[in-house]
Order: C-alpha cells, then structure tokens, then sequence
C-alpha cells in the first residue's frame, strides 16, 4: 500500500479578537490507499477541521498536504476543483437536495461535471441498485428514513468514482439498527469500489465496527494512531482510554469490584488479554500448580479476527501457589489490577 493522504506538521490556527485559536497542532499523519481509517476525537478536538482540510475548504496555517500525489497546500483556490472532484463527502445531516429527487440528487454531481444525459441515467441506475433504493428513485428526501437517506447521501458520494470518501459524523443521526446497515454499506463500498473511506467520529463503538486503523485528536493534537485491534487492546492515550470506557464494560467499576471482593474472598486480578490461547495455557498452569483461578468478570470479543478482552479472575489456595499463578499470567497478559 502507499499513502492517499499524507499530513506533515500541519497547524490550523483562527483569527480571534483576542488571541489566535490553534484548532491543530503539529498534525503528522499517513493515510493509506484503500483502508478505511477511523478519526476519532470529542467535541472541539479538531476533527472537522482536519477533514475540511484534507478537501481545501480550510487552509493550512503552516504543513504539507498531499491527497492522491496532489500538495493540495501549494495550491491557489482556483486550481482546487480537480482534487476536490476525486474526493466524496458524506454528511451527518445528509444534505440532500429537498426540491430533486431520489435519483435527481445522485445526478446532480454527475451534471456538474458535464456527463452525457445517457450516461447519467445509466450511472444512477447503477448506484441507486447498489445502496438498494433503485425502486425508490423518482421518490423525494423527506419519503425516507434517515438510514435511507443516508444511503442516497453514500450513492451521490460515489457518483463521480472518487478515490476517496469523507464520512463526517455520518451516522450521528441515526438510531444504532440502521447505523450498522449504513456501516455495513460502507465496508461494501471500500471492498467493492476500492475507495480509501475516511470516517471522522466521536464513537468508539464506529470505529469498532468499520476501521482498519485508527488515530485519536485532542484538544487538536494527535495522541494516539494505531491499528484498531491495537488500539483497543493497549491504549496509551488518556483520551483513547476514556473513549473505550464507553464501550469495553468489562473492567468492574469501583462498587463492583467492592461486591466481587465480599463474594471471592482470594486474590482478584484484573487482566488485559490480547493473546487468549496464552492466557488459557497461563490459567491451566496455574490450576495444575494449585492455585485455583476463575473469571468472575469481564468477556473476550472479536475484533479484526483477533480476539481480545478484560476479565477480572479470583484466585485462592496457598500464597505461594497464587503468586506463581499471578506471575505466570502477568507474562501472558497485561495485569492492570492485583487485589489483595
């Protein structure tokens, strides 16, 4: 793979009246052709701006930007519509034209850019199929749901075949159910088109779901960039750590622990697990040693074909036997915990 995008000590500042608002900070960042690559970030970490930088509708304070072999930063305004043109845009908002329709939304970029009315036709035919609203073509916005919409805003993203595909909170609108459906069209649409899908977010539970890697902005600098698995597995980050609180439930909170403490009387052990055939072997060692251990909390999910996960075990027998086992899995996962 080779970079689509590439950031090189990117700043964005603004104009205030009193002194000027950096909403980036020393950006450096590698996007790679045909992944789908999450940014995450809260409220005011910067990541609409970024996004419209990638697509020139903000400028660079200072940095390097290429998109597709273009330095979109030595660029004039008007020498930007030929990038802009291989760079599609999906909206939280779905921004749909209200007075066209279904299929007159789809066209509207493909008349922009001055194809043939047969081929338009032809072309909106094949998107409308795609996303699975060609029987509701000659429909008008408000006669579908926000998934539906969604998906119109996904086929006019496409019409003209970018290289690349902006989803700018695109799924903030819509209930979990259809999110999904909509993610799902997503992936379909990376894997079939081959198109480099961006997705800006602030839920983990999207990026989970959809992204190869990930990279997380606070406060308008990068802390933390790394494969999703990894990421969730090992996050160094503060901010990444409080983003997958919001949806890693298998670390027991205080009053839980309190309980699981008065219920299990041994050792507790709370453990980050990203290698489970290790850790399994770890516990029976354990167990044959005579230190009896158990998980009392916490589960393993899948996440790019691997499996990962927090559990919280109990151990109990002779001291020494105990802290053998405790030992033993300490090299076989990250212990975050050790109760006495």
């Amino acid at each position: 793979m080779s970079a689509i995008i590439e950031f090189s000590q990117v700043t964005k500042s603004f104009q205030s009246k009193g002194a000027p608002i950096t909403a980036l900070d020393g950006i450096d960042l590698s996007i790679e052709a045909g992944e789908i690559f999450g940014i995450i970030g809260y409220s005011g970490a910067g990541k609409s701006t970024l996004v419209r930088l990638i697509n020139g509708l903000e400028t660079a304070t200072s940095g390097r930007i290429v998109v597709d072999g273009v330095e979109i930063t030595a660029l004039k305004e008007r020498d930007l519509p030929p990038v802009r043109s291989r760079i599609g845009m999906i909206f939280q908002q779905f921004n749909l034209l209200r007075s066209r329709t279904i299929a007159g939304n789809v066209e509207f970029p493909l008349k922009v850019a001055g194809w043939p009315k047969a081929k338009r036709r032809e072309r909106v035919a094949e998107l409308l199929d795609f996303v699975g609203l060609l029987s509701r073509a000659y429909d008008h916005p408000e006669q579908l749901s926000g998934g539906q919409k969604q998906r119109v805003g996904i086929a006019r993203a496409l019409a003209v075949s970018p290289s690349v595909l902006l989803a700018d909170e695109a799924t903030s609108a819509l209930d979990p159910e259809t999110t999904q459906d909509v993610l799902e069209l997503l992936k379909r649409t990376n894997r079939e088109f081959g198109v480099t899908i961006v997705v800006i977010t602030h839920e983990m539970d999207v990026i989970r779901s959809i992204a190869d890697r990930v990279a997380v902005l606070d406060h308008g600098r990068l802390v933390e960039t790394g494969t999703t698995f990894d990421v969730f597995a090992e996050p160094k980050a503060d901010a990444t750590k409080k983003f997958l609180k919001t949806v890693m439930r298998n670390r027991p909170d205080a009053a839980t622990l309190a309980q699981l403490q008065r219920e299990h009387p041994g050792r507790l052990v709370t453990a980050q697990v990203r290698d489970v055939a290790a850790f399994g072997d770890a516990l029976e060692a354990a167990n044959e040693r005579g230190a009896r251990g158990r998980i009392v909390f916490g589960g393993f999910e899948r996440l790019q074909g691997q499996e990962l996960g927090s559990v919280t075990l109990s151990f109990s027998g002779e001291d020494a036997a105990v802290q053998d086992a405790i030992d033993r899995l300490g090299a076989a996962a990250r212990l975050e915990e050790v109760h006495a």
